[in-house]
């Protein structure tokens, strides 16, 4: 892969790495403020399942930090663009839509269809 072409990607990365951390910094800071009151159950309700929500996106953003993380790591050891299942180059269309991925679109393609064949 060109070297214009890596400092896109991880251009790109870190940019998307820091927005995450800020969105996860506001919510730790938003959940730590003192707690509302609500004499309303419903309302009570209501805010508790935004906020569980809420946590359940932070957590899927959690996990996504950790592969953007690695995937900067990769980018900085050569390793980047390469499919870990069969080594073949992965395409900078396939690149561009998931950065993160460790696989052409063949291989998974594959994983999946075996996921779905064993019912996982």
């Amino acid at each position: 892969m060109k070297k214009k072409d890596l400092d896109y990607f991880k251009k790109h990365l870190e940019g998307r790495l820091e927005e995450l951390v800020t969105h996860a910094e506001d919510t730790v800071s938003g959940m730590s403020q003192a707690k509302e009151n609500f004499p309303d159950p419903t309302d009570r309700a209501s805010h508790e399942a935004n906020r569980n929500f809420m946590l359940r996106i932070r957590d899927r953003e959690h996990k996504l930090i950790k592969k953007i993380k690695k995937t900067i790591a990769r980018i900085e050891e050569n390793d980047f663009g390469v499919c870990e299942s069969c080594g073949e180059d992965i395409s900078i269309e396939r690149l561009k839509a998931r950065p993160v991925t460790t696989q052409c679109i063949d291989c998974k393609t594959k994983e999946e269809a075996m996921e779905k064949a064993l019912g996982l």
